[in-house]
């Protein structure tokens, strides 16, 4: 009999909104994930702390965790701490990096998770992979996907602005990463799956031509979701492909090279800008560079205080973090003269937009 249906790992409970927190309680209750509240709660720096506040009172079975780092040896701390006794679940409140040593300790201890958000810099909060520091560099880890979600926009609007505009930078790299997995498909015969890139696709639309900004409350939701999808997408097509390819290739490449220099959503959408220029795909440039400046994200080396050679070596570099990933750099293959011709193309023709805007708007 014919396979006539495949079935999808997701989250079973998804709440954005203004104090969505409240209800985390009531949530491990109604959803028989902890109805004693026999959960670890592990909570990263300051926001985390906050919430941990808020909440105690409601959870008295429940024990905190302080996540000081997004480590593997973090995450071995964690799921040791799990092991101590038979927690229901951990729910994890903070940013990327807590976020990711859950996932991983979660997995390994074989325990749902609960992921609650402080801020929407990338798609981690709902993905199928842990990028965590290890002492040889940075990893990315396979993990399950939470259980829950819950993004409370309260705490979102109190996040630094760059912490939150990053994650448009991942979202909108989807498209770029989409086109290299079209091209692997094309050039490698490597399997592409349409309805990951469905999810990954319409993530990315909805964000960059959403007219809205971080501080609209409609658009956060928008950017929420669509990080979600996201990571929605990496768990159908079970690899991060619809979300990764050049642009994260750069991205990784930039992260070894030149540690601090700007952050994972914001690199993304560097890498998905230079990429796309490189495919010589002219309207999406436009719209991806009109989105980035918009948000005041990065849009040119400078922007991230990375000289010209400094971002050739890491174009060239680039490569080299995911060997056995076919991309728009691995098929064009340019030597270091060539790469150094094409940054030069490249910040001529952001310029050259954000020049065309200036324009229309002043008309």
């Amino acid at each position: 009999m014919p396979l006539l249906a495949r079935m999808l790992a997701s989250p079973l409970f998804l709440d954005i909104r203004a104090g969505a927190v409240d209800d985390l309680p009531r949530l491990l209750q109604d959803r028989h994930i902890s109805t004693t509240g026999n959960v670890l709660v592990a909570v990263g720096p300051l926001t985390g702390q906050d919430i941990w506040t808020r909440i105690e009172p409601s959870l008295p079975g429940a024990t905190m965790f302080s996540v000081q780092e997004g480590s593997l040896a973090a995450a071995a701390e964690l799921q040791a701490a799990l092991g101590e006794r038979g927690y229901d679940a951990v729910v994890a409140i903070g940013g990327g990096r807590t976020l990711d040593v859950a996932k991983y300790a979660a997995t390994r201890a074989g325990i749902p998770m609960i992921a609650v958000a402080t801020n929407l810099a990338h798609d981690g909060l709902c993905s199928p992979v842990a990028s965590l520091e290890h002492p040889h560099g940075k990893g990315s880890f396979g993990v399950a996907l939470p259980l829950a979600v819950v993004v409370d926009l309260d705490y979102v609007k109190q996040a630094p602005d760059p912490l939150v505009a990053a994650g448009i930078g991942d979202v909108a790299s989807n498209l770029s990463a989409i086109e290299d997995w079209l091209l692997a498909g094309r050039e490698r015969n490597e399997p592409v799956d349409g309805l990951a890139m469905a999810f990954a696709r319409t993530a990315a639309e909805a964000v960059i031509r959403h007219t809205g900004s971080i501080d609209d409350e409609t658009f956060l939701v928008v950017l929420a979701e669509a990080l979600v999808l996201s990571g929605m997408a990496m768990s159908v097509a079970g690899t991060s492909r619809p979300c990764s390819g050049a642009c994260h290739e750069i991205l990784h490449a930039i992260d070894q090279l030149f540690p601090g220099a700007a952050t994972h959503g914001e690199l993304a959408g560097l890498g998905a800008a230079f990429a796309t220029h490189l495919r010589g795909d002219q309207d999406r440039f436009a719209e991806l560079i009109t989105c980035l400046a918009r948000h005041e994200l990065p849009c040119v080396p400078a922007d991230v205080g990375l000289s010209e050679e400094q971002f050739v070596s890491a174009v060239l570099a680039a490569p080299d973090t995911r060997p056995d990933r076919y991309t728009i750099l691995e098929h064009l293959a340019l030597d270091a003269e060539e790469t150094t011709a094409r940054v030069r193309d490249f910040v001529a023709a952001v310029d050259e937009v954000q020049s065309g805007d200036a324009r229309v708007a002043t008309v």
